[in-house]
């Protein structure tokens, strides 16, 4: 699994037991709104989404001016406080992100990150306007960092929905942008482009596990950008944004859209989801040399480095080689499985195994898992299993 130095897009302001301040960088999206958006697109196609029912859209250029008015009043910023026990003492810091504006089930809420939330007390809402209130968090997912926030006490008529369509159709270099609040500068928009779809991305809140089917894309995003929306040429949610590179230019990631549709229900209703699949290993991207090493010609898949004990993998009968050799500097088990496909569709490496783990499947259901096994084809089932309970606190 390719590895990256990710920064969330949190804002994070400590004060430690004086008037000292320090900005440091954390960890940086279903509504309608009711403005008419203007747009310079010629071509259309019709999808289902929340809160639209049928909607039009267009699918070919972006008018950024457009798509900002008409959803400017929908971003939010979310800011709380966070108590951190250090060897100083008791460390208190603001933190600070962006969120949106959905419709569920005839009730307005805000999609945020996980971490924007995550043992934050004090929380409040603040509106395009400048109007504040306290928040609850409702849901939350650290294996998504994703979550939902109610607004206490708040006029229906602050709420400005945007509406939250699905990340399938996204085509690579399709223009999109970015609202937020960087370096707590709200309302501020960027433009770039999809850059690709299906990445993984490691994140400390999802423990050891990866985010998987993650958007890449080029628009600018600093600490603050937590949390708000990526849209499309329509002023689609297609998106949240949630971490950027360390010293990068241009690449940030997002939670797709598609997750959000499938998670919000159960975080309405639940306050959790509990429906990632878990199949129990610890694989490397296979290469050329790893392939030379391990006398095959596939170059292609996830080669089996480790098994959770008890795991549906292990408990299948999938295998670990026994022989370790260091391959580019690095060392790795050779001789063991390698993943190839899973019911029948081509497995490339970590990003095509968790992206299709994510999309297709659930847990307690059946797979058929192709590897290749002292250099034969071999299909075997596995029974999927649920991930663990991430335990988390919000504000």
């Amino acid at each position: 699994m390719r590895k990256l130095t990710l920064i969330a897009l949190l804002l994070v302001v400590a004060i430690v037991s004086s008037a000292s301040t320090a900005v440091l960088a954390r960890r940086p999206a279903i509504e309608m709104t009711a403005s008419t958006v203007v747009l310079t697109q010629t071509t259309t196609t019709t999808v289902t989404s929340f809160g639209a029912g049928n909607t039009t859209i267009t699918t070919a250029g972006l008018d950024p001016s457009a798509v900002y008015q008409s959803s400017r009043n929908s971003v939010v910023t979310v800011q709380g406080s966070q108590v951190t026990i250090t060897v100083f003492g008791p460390q208190t810091s603001t933190v600070l992100g962006s969120g949106f504006v959905v419709t569920y089930s005839n009730n307005y809420y805000i999609i945020t990150n996980f971490h924007v939330v995550d043992r934050v007390t004090d929380l409040t809402v603040t509106f395009a306007n400048g109007d504040a209130y306290l928040g609850r968090v409702v849901g939350v997912d650290p294996y998504s960092d994703l979550a939902v926030v109610s607004v206490e006490n708040s006029s229906p008529s602050e709420f400005h929905s945007l509406t939250l369509v699905s990340s399938s159709s996204l085509r690579v270099g399709q223009s999109v942008v970015a609202i937020g609040a960087p370096f707590g500068l709200s309302g501020t928009i960027t433009m770039g482009i999809i850059s690709q779809i299906g990445r993984t991305i490691d994140d400390p809140t999802a423990g050891n596990f990866s985010i998987a089917d993650a958007i890449q894309f080029t628009a600018p995003i600093n600490p603050g950008n937590s949390g708000g929306p990526l849209l499309d040429a329509s002023g689609m949610v297609v998106g949240m944004t949630t971490a950027g590179v360390t010293g990068s230019q241009g690449l940030g990631f997002a939670i797709p859209s598609d997750t959000i549709i499938r998670e919000l229900p159960y975080l309405v209703s639940t306050g959790e989801y509990r429906m990632h699949s878990f199949l129990g290993i610890n694989g490397v991207d296979m290469n050329y040399w790893l392939a030379k090493a391990s006398g095959t010609n596939i170059t292609y898949g996830v080669l089996v480095g480790g098994l959770a004990q008890n795991g549906p993998a292990a408990k299948a009968g999938l295998r670990v080689g026994s022989n370790v050799e260091t391959i580019q500097g690095q060392q790795h088990r050779i001789g063991g499985d390698i993943i190839i496909s899973m019911n029948g569709t081509k497995i490339l490496n970590n990003d095509s195994l968790a992206t299709y783990l994510a999309r297709f499947t659930l847990p307690g259901q059946i797979i058929q898992v192709g590897i290749v096994r002292s250099g034969s084809f071999v299909t075997i089932s596995i029974t999927l299993g649920e991930r663990p309970t991430i335990s988390s606190t919000g504000g």
